[in-house]
Order: C-alpha cells, then structure tokens, then sequence
C-alpha cells in the first residue's frame, strides 16, 4: 500500500489567520499527512476560498475573528447552514479549560492555543482527518461539488479495467459500461471523460431509469416554447448541453423501445429536432452508456434494440463486482474510515480481524455502495479505536444470512456442475412454470422470453402436460 501523496491529496484544510507566519505550524502539520492546507489571510480571500473545495477541517484564529467580524459572523454563519458536518478549530492565546469549554459551546470542535504544538495539531487531525494508506490506481473529479474521488485497490481486474478504459479514453468512440449496482460505473465514465481530448468540454449526465419516455425525449432533446404544457419557455436538452464534450446515457436499457429508434438516428447523425420544434440541431458529442444488465442478451430476446446496441458498444467495458476484487476490500474499509472520520468524530486505528473476514467472505451483493454504507453505519453505532460490527447485532445479522444465501447458491451451482446448458434451460424453464401453475404468460415474463419462443421450448422438451410434478433444481 501507498500513501496518498502530495498529487492525490485526499483532504483539504483552510486555515483563516491573518498572520500567515502563524499558519506555518499548521501548514507542516497538514503537510506531513498529505493534506493541502490553504491560508486565507482577509475577508475577501475566505469568501473566494470557502466554496472552492470540498473542504474537510477549518481553522480559525481568533484575530481573524475580530479583524474581520462581518465575515466571520457571514463565514460561520454559512458553515453552520450549509456544512454542519465540517469541524471548525478555534486558534487563540488564552490557554485555560474554561476558554476551550467557552469555544465548544459556542459550536467550535476543538480549541487550540497559539502557537500550535505539533502534537496538538496532530491529535485534532488524528481524530477528525485521519489519512491512512491505501492503493490509489485512479483519481476524478467528484460528481457534485469541487474536490476529488480516488478509484482504490490492486486487484488484477480492476487493474486490467482500468487500462483498457485508458486506451480507448482518448477516442471519442461509444462505450458501453457494464456492470452491477454500485459497482462505480459513473466513476469509470467520468475517468473516460477526464482522460479524453474532451476533458474541457462538458461533462453531462442523464439517468434514464429515472424517467418516461416523453420526459427522456424533452431532457435529451430539449424543446421549444409551447411544446407542450408548461413548456413557458424553449430549453436546451442535455445533447445541446453536452455538445464539444461527453454525454453519459446511465442505465440505458431501461429505455422504452419507441425511445431507443429516436435515439438511434441522433447517434447516427448527430442531429435532432427539439420537441415541438422543426429547424435540426446538430451537436458534436461523445456518448457513455451504463447498465446494469446484460443488453446482449436483452437484444436476444428482443428487448432491445440490436442496431442501437451496436452502435453504443462500439468498446465494451465491464466492472467486475466486489466479490471478484475480494483483496480489494481491506482498503476500501479504510478509504470509507478515512471518508467518515470527520463526520463521527471517532479515531479508528484497527480493523477487528473477525470483522474483516468476515466482509471478505460476504458476497456484497450492493457492491462498493454497501459496503460503504456498513462501513459508515459501524463508525456512526460502534465505539473505540477498532472498527468492529459485532457491537451491531443487525448488522451481523445480515452479514451471517448474506454468507448463508452465498453459500447454499454454491452448493447449488456445484452440483450442477457438468450439466449441459440445454438440460439448464430445461430445468429452468419447467420449475418456472410449475412454480407459476402452467401459466405460460407469465412463465414467459419471469423468464424473459416471448410467449412464443416459451411454446416452441415447451415442445422441444415433449412436456404437454405442465402440472405434473417436474424435477427439482438444487
């Protein structure tokens, strides 16, 4: 494992002191942990400064204060709105416990005494913005507001994703992303972006899932004043929006079919019409798919597209889920530790060793989302420098039901080892409709085929008669 260092600076500290000479103590404490400090020395460089990372510890000397009581009444003021979770460290002469009590009533996380001791600096960053080691393969810019996100592990297949999304980045090909829920598809995309000849243009996202099709139509394509009701005014759509730049289409095969032929042709041609509109709007766009599903096989069955599929895949790209990166887990844990401490306010030191073999048996079926989450939900209800979820008795409870499910599904696909794909569609085809009693519609659904294609299997496997008793899988 590698420290983060001084390119891939994982936090950012501003420091409010007029007297930059006293800031220099800081600065080298900050330093020494790969954390980017920055001095605003008056009222107009704090307000500049305040919106431009995503700042994680803030100190503030108490000359600033006073020097510059409007700002620091609008700066606290604005913290206290719209950042209530960032620690706010007060710097001052008086050195007394009645002073740092004063300072932790009045909403101040910590009170420190000038000239700042090392050690002193050091605990505050301990507690609040810990910077433990871990494999940084890959960072972006975060997907809202300033500041960055790292793409962490070394795992082979992560490893290998991450180079073949180097080669095509440059390309303004299509490229398809696939891969399960939460298993960092945006992230890889907005990589693509960043490492593109495009990385100046804009970056614009769509979520398909989210919306019908006459509301995808009027987000991507935009639509002209009266279109429709409502419509008080023309508004760009998000292929106007992202024109010189990328277009990331999330969730693509959750498009209705009528949609995807509209989609098609403006791949094709890079020119639509606004809804309600006649005049052609051409774009230059680069286009990013995700989904979470298998679209080959969607285009198989006929629920997708297979001229638009082609058209989006011309790269293929795949995220391989937490459970092939097993070794990657240990340090997400602390990716996730890092990323919390300042919001628990809680010193994590070690990873309980039953706790961690425990997530690297569990199959993850939330991927890096929920193991983020279980990370968070263990810092926030546990206590005491070791990350332990056995203090959770509902956490563990779903972790031992997880490993329980895992481990019978094995069970089940090792007994079918050998078997034929034909006589695994066979059996999957009869106990599906044995389950749903003969109903051969909705025997059809579940599967994802056609009522048709579902008779002509029911006859290739001589089975007129549905009801009786067909053999059981596992």
């Amino acid at each position: 494992m590698t420290p983060i260092n001084d390119e891939l600076t994982f936090y950012h500290a501003l420091i409010l002191e007029p007297d930059s000479r006293q800031a220099a103590g800081l600065l080298e404490a900050l330093a020494r942990r790969g954390i980017r400090g920055t001095v605003a020395v008056n009222d107009g460089q704090a307000d500049s400064l305040l919106g431009r990372f995503s700042w994680k510890l803030i100190f503030v000397s108490e000359d600033f204060l006073r020097i510059f009581e409007r700002c620091a009444d609008t700066t606290m003021t604005y913290l206290r709105v719209n950042m209530p979770e960032i620690p706010v460290v007060l710097i001052g002469a008086e050195d007394s416990s009645r002073k740092a009590l004063q300072s932790v009533r009045e909403g101040f996380a910590e009170y420190l005494v000038r000239p700042v001791e090392q050690d002193k600096a050091a605990a505050v960053l301990d507690r609040f913005v810990p910077n433990h080691p871990m494999s940084v393969l890959e960072q972006v810019c975060a997907a809202s507001g300033p500041g960055h996100q790292w793409i962490i592990g070394a795992s082979s297949v992560l490893r290998q994703a991450l180079e073949l999304a180097k080669k095509a980045a440059p390309t303004s090909v299509p490229v398809l992303i696939e891969g399960e829920s939460g298993t960092g598809k945006e992230l890889l995309a907005q990589l693509l972006h960043e490492k593109s000849r495009r990385c100046d243009g804009p970056f614009v996202k769509v979520n398909c899932a989210a919306l019908n099709e006459s509301l995808l139509e009027s987000e991507l394509f935009g639509h002209e004043k009266g279109a429709f009701t409502g419509a008080l005014f023309c508004r760009k759509g998000r292929f106007e929006l992202a024109h010189g730049g990328t277009l990331l289409l999330d969730e693509i095969a959750e498009t209705p079919a009528a949609f995807q032929a509209k989609l098609l042709r403006v791949v094709e041609q890079m020119s639509f019409e606004r809804v309600g509109g006649n005049d052609p709007v051409r774009v230059n766009v680069r286009i990013l798919s995700t989904t979470n599903r298998s679209i080959g096989e969607w285009v198989e069955r006929g629920q997708f597209r297979a001229d638009l599929y082609y058209r989006l895949s011309t790269i293929r790209l795949r995220i391989p889920p937490l459970r092939e990166r097993r070794e990657d887990i240990r340090q997400l844990i602390w990716l996730f530790v890092n990323e919390f401490a300042c919001e628990t306010a809680r010193k994590i030191t070690a990873i309980d060793r039953r706790t961690l073999e425990l997530w690297e048996r569990y199959d993850w079926p939330g991927n890096i989302r929920q193991l983020r989450n279980m990370v968070r939900s263990a810092m926030i209800l546990g206590s005491g420098p070791i990350l332990n979820v056995e203090q959770i008795p509902w956490l563990m409870e779903e972790l031992h039901e997880g490993l329980t499910v895992g481990e019978g599904a094995r069970a089940k696909f090792e007994r079918l080892a050998g078997t034929s794909l034909e006589e695994l569609e066979r059996m999957a085809i009869l106990a599906t409709l044995q389950r749903e009693n003969g109903n051969q519609a909705q025997a059809a659904r579940i599967l994802g085929i056609s009522d048709r294609t579902l008779r002509e299997k029911i006859k290739r496997y001589h089975r007129p008669d549905l009801r009786q008793p067909v053999m059981q899988v596992g």
